[in-house]
């Protein structure tokens, strides 16, 4: 009887490791995705947002170790190697309390990410100067936002009333990328002409009149959502790993009790 309780314990310890190890690589591209990431709206926040590159960093060093961990687990569980189980419960507390840590990091810095933000995107828009290299990839990650998201500026297409360049050309040219479809456009960056190619104002740019606020945090607030959802799915596995290594370190301390000759 105890033999058999042994092997189940075994079996199904090995199991909970090998979705925590799958787990793990899902939790360490979340952070290398935050890292990585050109083509979407994150990359904007990227060069500003110190909160979401330590959430990032952290991410990925739990990803990490908790792929390592589910292999040490995978091993311990099917050698029975007591020792290895032992440091696999104390790596798993810790790893459990720092997957904690950052998801109350990502929780609490939520509204000041909102704040940060909009004025990442104030101070782009002021800036956007499509012969500025340097800044390329952000303004192409901003004009992929407005193009995908069906918006223009931040409040509203008004925004890029503070650009620099378009106040020298007096308002003769609009985003491109904020183009609702009325106008033939060919450039999905930069800026376009208007068709009278007089002096206008905002009301006669052929734009998206709604702008993306709204939508960049939904989107946020979604993906955020998304993230802490897994490590939440994690911490549970985590907690049952635990539970099952405690479990199976117990039968084979009786199971090696047992066989001592009295």
């Amino acid at each position: 009887m105890g033999s058999d309780c042994l092997k189940v314990t075994k079996y199904f310890l090995f199991l909970f490791n090998l979705l925590f190890f799958i787990l793990g690589a899902v939790i360490l591209g979340f952070g290398v995705w935050i890292l990585v990431d050109r083509s979407s709206f994150i990359s904007v926040l990227q060069t500003s947002s110190e909160s979401l590159k330590v959430g990032a960093y952290i991410l990925i060093g739990v990803g990490a170790v908790t792929m390592l961990m589910g292999f040490l687990g995978c091993v311990g569980a099917v050698n029975e190697v007591r020792c290895l189980l032992g440091l696999y419960i104390t790596c798993l507390l810790l790893i459990l309390l720092a997957q904690v840590a950052a998801g109350l990091l990502i929780y609490f810095q939520r509204d000041a990410l909102k704040a940060e933000v909009s004025i990442v995107v104030h101070d782009l828009i002021r800036d956007y100067d499509p012969d500025n290299q340097d800044k390329k990839s952000i303004q192409d990650a901003w004009d992929y936002v407005q193009e995908q998201l069906t918006c223009c500026g931040w409040i509203g297409p008004q925004n890029w009333t503070e650009n620099e360049i378009l106040l020298n050309k007096s308002l003769t040219s609009y985003p491109c990328s904020c183009s609702n479809g009325s106008v033939d456009v060919q450039l999905k960056s930069g800026f376009c002409e208007t068709p009278t190619n007089k002096t206008a104002s905002v009301a006669d740019w052929p734009v998206y009149t709604k702008g993306c606020m709204s939508n960049v945090q939904s989107w946020l607030q979604d993906n955020l959502g998304i993230i802490l959802g897994v490590c939440t799915g994690v911490a549970v596995i985590e907690l049952l790993g635990m539970v099952l290594a405690i479990s199976l370190c117990k039968n084979i301390h009786r199971e090696e009790y047992s066989k001592v000759p009295k």
